[in-house]
């Protein structure tokens, strides 16, 4: 197909390491549509007859539908998917097929067919964020007044909600939804016919070829649109957030549903148990999801440290973009679709979560708090009173609320039996009505604000 200036084959261990069949052939459908377009294109602007453009796009259609069906062969000798399917075109029309490739180069042609599939995977990636959203909102609104210990450096921090803490992974997860949406708008260029490197003396029309493929626009630099993988980059550094943000959710169920915790039951769907120890419930899904991060990070480090000293334009190092790429969108997937199982899946344990939340004096701030508001005392010395006050309900081994007025009013006479009313958990997260704060009528209502934003 490309060897006019050669008079032998490649080596074997040439073969071996230039062909990308065994992993570009993922991208045959965008390959067929871009190609499609190209001729479609070509047909208008005078360069092919009507009569080959109708031959090469139904022979290309006929290709398509044998690699759906699973009856088209590969080989290892055409090297990728692009001369895979111009063969198969030869085979199928004669050759007219040679015509396709006027007025475009491999080069563009992979620019375009991988900027295809990676705006597809955006695409479904998008649906499965949203899907973990809808998840976690639902739980989110059922236990918006299940209160739980917050923490800061895993220690007890103050009572939250359950549906507060769900609610946190939402605006996560938005922000990984609009990562990913940038990254869409800016890949959405089309960069056929630029051909090998520096366009083409053909007279085409790329605003029509763009249009054709759901493209804002062609690429404005020859140069720049063959040897630019920015888009894949960027989907790669949001598809590494995203894999973060799931990878903390992932810990938390580890900890969550540990025998220490007990604050949540995983069910069978999403546990496995120990090959000899017969009581084990073990949260692999969780564990997994977890760990893919490492893949997912490595790729986008992978990517650029192929990109790093490359000049331009096109160079065959390029060709280490895709397997990294593909393994890690599918891993990220894969664990979105995890994550929204072991969500909707999990039962929270509310009565062990209160008994930890009541622990570890976590309603120590609502007691300063009040000394602000009923004693005008200045925060910085209701924080030193209130130290003393944990410190002396430490030593009695009580909770806040059960140390006796008395004690407190040793410590500072300002101290009234009204604070009572301030140091139960209840009380705690009742009070933290400040928008975005955890009360359950703000949990509700933004719950419920989620749910019909992502039913939309």
């Amino acid at each position: 197909m490309w060897g006019g200036r050669f008079a032998s084959g490649p080596a074997a261990i040439m073969e071996e390491i230039n062909a990308s069949i065994g992993f570009d052939q993922r991208l045959a459908s965008q390959d067929i549509r871009g190609s499609q377009a190209h001729a479609a294109m070509l047909r208008d602007v005078g360069i092919l007859t009507k009569a080959d453009a109708k031959s090469i796009i139904k022979g290309l259609d006929a290709i398509g539908e044998e690699i759906e069906a699973g009856t088209f062969t590969f080989s290892r000798a055409l090297e990728d998917v692009h001369m895979n399917i111009e063969a198969r075109l030869a085979e199928l029309i004669g050759p007219e097929a040679g015509r396709l490739h006027t007025a475009r180069s491999r080069n563009d042609q992979v620019a375009t067919d991988f900027r295809l599939y990676i705006r597809d995977t955006i695409d479904q990636i998008d649906v499965g964020l949203a899907a973990l959203q809808k998840a976690l909102a639902a739980k989110a609104e059922e236990h918006a007044a299940t209160v739980m210990p917050g923490y800061t450096h895993l220690q007890t921090a103050q009572p939250v909600t359950f549906g507060h803490h769900c609610l946190a992974y939402v605006e996560m997860i938005a922000r990984d939804r609009g990562r990913f949406a940038d990254a869409r708008k800016r890949l959405n260029e089309c960069p056929l016919g630029c051909a090998a490197l520096a366009g083409t003396s053909f007279p085409i029309d790329r605003k029509a070829t763009a249009s054709e493929l759901g493209f804002d626009r062609p690429t404005a630099n020859s140069l720049d649109a063959v040897a630019d993988r920015d888009f894949a980059l960027e989907t790669l550094a949001a598809a590494s957030i995203a894999a973060m943000h799931a990878s903390r959710l992932a810990e938390e169920i580890v900890i969550w549903a540990s025998a220490e915790f007990n604050f949540v039951t995983l069910s069978d769907a999403f546990t496995t148990g120990s090959s000899i120890m017969p009581q084990k419930r073990n949260p692999d899904a969780a564990e997994l999801s977890r760990a893919k991060i490492g893949r997912i990070a490595a790729a986008f480090q992978s990517l650029l440290m192929v990109m790093k000293g490359l000049p331009l334009a096109y160079s065959k190092d390029m060709q280490e973009d895709k397997e990294v790429t593909f393994d890690a969108l599918d891993n990220l997937a894969l664990v979105i679709a995890a994550m929204t199982g072991m969500i909707s899946d999990l039962a929270p344990n509310p009565e062990k979560m209160r008994e930890s939340a009541a622990r570890g004096y976590s309603t120590a701030t609502d007691l300063a708090d009040w000394l602000v508001r009923a004693g005008g005392v200045p925060f910085r010395e209701a924080h030193h009173i209130t130290g003393s006050v944990v410190a002396a309900a430490e030593a009695r081994g009580v909770r806040l609320d059960e140390l006796p007025l008395e004690a407190m009013t040793a410590i500072d006479k300002r101290i009234t039996d009204d604070v009572f009313d301030v140091l139960s958990v209840d009380a705690s997260v009742n009070s933290r009505t400040s928008y975005g704060g955890t009360a359950p009528q703000n949990v509700r209502k933004m719950a419920r604000a989620w749910r019909k934003r992502l039913e939309k």
